[in-house]
């Protein structure tokens, strides 16, 4: 239909009636925006129609933004090539509205022109359409509108940008023009009302892989971006954050050891479990100096360290800001700074819980931070293989030590899942044997802790512990509950090649147990059921449908309850022969 519609058009796009024309822009803009790319063939009609609509004296000021619009909606939704056999015609009518007197004819001609120079030189491919020539049209007018102080706040923050772009694209094109840019750049950056936009379009230009030069502005630029790390608007912040961390990988040359402190020192307050995301930021940050400025990190000061192990004792620390704090521990214990070896990380990680069993100390953490902190052990460990087995030790001992309180055996069962689930810890003869005792503990949570590490250390080895594993659901029935957990966790963990070979062998030991009067034991099962039928559902899916078909009760509810294990938030492979079964 498209081809059609385009016909229509076509003709009414060169009439005198404005209220037919912005009829075609509308419908056009929509078609743009629904289909990306299905006016690609249909360019070469659409151009005289968009050119006529924007140096048409007669036009009003609506039709000229109507036009802006489409032609900013087409060139974002087209590949770039379609458009450069029209460059020539497109641009001196787009650069005429940037020099508009109405201040809404300037904005969206700025962010058509923005879009313009993505075009004329796309730098994520190789492109044989030659920019230089354009420079000339694109450059002044836009140089115009970012030096005009008097003008509409949209029209600033749109002409900031604009350069940005241009800067980003053709910066090798704008010889001496370049550095008096950027100068008014770091204006721009002194001013509250544009400094946002600014760093933003900063942030581009230092990403650019045209290795812009940024020197002349570094010296005095730095140390403003780093004062806007203490302003309490949260998106400068962030966007701050951003744009440190890219100068500090692309220009780390340029960048003097005293710029690099200004920075450190305001990192700190960041740093805190009110806002995880500035504080997920500013860790990316704190990772990629340790990285580059290895030598800036025994300047760090105390306080930025204290605050990011209060982020691991704090419940509130999953997800991305996890993730980050593992990121920086294994960049940090790499820089082989004195005070912040492994053993000097692994003390203060480990310390509110060791001393939460000495007497009259009350460091009592929350269960989330147990397993973040076991994380972080791991992350540390894997750094730095040399030290983990006297660590892997040191938590065997302290499972097996009757003095050990249960904070304490449960970090320790914790800290060895995470470290199974990467490393064999097949060497540690004794190791089945202590889990197994654990789970005779009085506590819940340590016997919990032990059937999780069991779980992931069997990930890590699955030819040693599955089929122990396996062997010791059929044949301990008290131990029964906390096994399943300890298997269901090898399930969900493992990739579907390494558990192939055992998926008979689990499959019939848990149609034993889904006759099982117990509640907790049959959910357990039912699980472990839906998320085996994930590792080969065109075969598992089919044999447990079969099983509604039983005549116990016991089992048809497990199987159900295994249905819902098997639907998961992220597309699955499972999910088209899913559809057959439902309803």
């Amino acid at each position: 239909q498209v081809p059609n519609i385009v016909k229509a058009l076509h003709k009414q796009l060169k009439e005198k009636s404005i209220k037919s024309r912005q009829g075609c822009f509308s419908l056009l803009t929509e078609l743009a925006n629904v289909l990306p790319g299905c006016l690609a063939d249909h360019i070469p009609a659409l151009i005289p129609g968009i050119v006529f609509s924007l140096a048409d004296k007669s036009s009003s000021s609506n039709m000229r933004i109507d036009t802006l619009s489409f032609l900013h909606v087409l060139l974002c939704n087209h590949q770039p090539e379609v458009f450069h056999p029209h460059i020539k015609s497109l641009l001196p009518p787009v650069v005429t509205c940037i020099g508009d007197p109405f201040y809404k004819i300037t904005s969206e001609a700025l962010l058509v022109t923005q879009q313009l120079v993505k075009v004329i030189r796309p730098l994520d491919k190789s492109c044989t359409f030659d920019a230089k020539p354009y420079v000339k049209d694109l450059f002044p007018g836009t140089l115009k509108r970012l030096k005009a102080a008097d003008i509409d706040q949209e029209v600033k923050e749109r002409a900031i940008s604009c350069m940005g772009q241009i800067i980003f694209n053709l910066g090798d094109h704008l010889s001496t023009d370049l550095q008096p840019t950027l100068k008014i750049f770091l204006e721009r950056l002194k001013n509250e009302i544009t400094r946002l936009t600014t760093v933003k379009a900063l942030t581009l230009i230092a990403s650019s892989p045209l290795k812009i030069d940024l020197r002349p502005i570094l010296g005095e630029g730095l140390p403003i971006l780093a004062s806007f790390l203490r302003k309490n608007q949260r998106a400068l912040k962030l966007s701050t954050l951003t744009a440190l961390d890219i100068l500090v990988k692309n220009y780390s040359d340029s960048l003097k050891p005293a710029m690099i402190e200004s920075v450190l020192m305001e990192l700190p307050t960041l740093i805190t479990e009110n806002d995880m995301h500035v504080s997920q930021v500013a860790i990316m940050f704190l990772t990629t100096l340790a990285k580059v400025y290895p030598s800036c990190i025994s300047k760090m000061s105390g306080s930025v360290l204290a605050e990011i192990f209060q982020l691991v004792h704090s419940p509130l620390l999953q997800g991305g800001a996890l993730s980050a704090i593992i990121d920086f521990f294994q960049a940090l214990v790499l820089t082989k700074t004195a005070t912040m070896g492994y053993s000097e990380l692994m003390k203060q990680l480990t310390a509110p819980v060791y001393s939460s069993g000495s007497a009259g100390a009350s460091v009592t953490l929350h269960k989330q931070a147990y397993y973040s902190v076991a994380k972080c052990v791991a992350a540390l460990s894997s750094a730095c293989p040399k030290e983990a087995p006297a660590i892997v030790n040191q938590f065997i001992q302290d499972v097996k030590n009757p003095k050990s309180s249960p904070a304490v055996k449960v970090l320790a069962f914790l800290s060895l899942a995470e470290m199974g689930r990467t490393m064999n810890l097949s060497a540690q003869r004794d190791l089945k044997t202590v889990i197994l005792e654990a789970f005779t503990s009085p506590s819940e949570e340590v016997k919990s802790a032990a059937s999780y590490a069991l779980g992931n250390i069997s990930v890590g080895n699955l030819k040693e512990y599955l089929p122990f594993m396996l062997k010791e659901i059929g044949s301990q029935p008290k131990r029964q509950y906390l096994l399943l957990h300890s298997l269901k966790e090898v399930i969900s963990s493992s990739p579907a090649d390494g558990l192939k070979p055992y998926v008979e062998d689990i499959w019939a030991l848990l149609f034993k147990h889904c006759e099982c009067t117990e509640e907790g034991t049959c959910n357990v099962v039912a699980e472990c059921l839906g998320k085996l039928t994930l590792v080969n559902p065109s075969e598992l899916l089919p044999r447990l449908k079969k099983q509604l078909s039983s005549g116990s009760p016991h089992a048809r509810s497990t199987v159900v309850t295994a249905i819902k294990f098997t639907i998961a938030d992220q597309p699955q492979p499972i999910d088209p022969l899913l559809k057959g079964c439902i309803g």
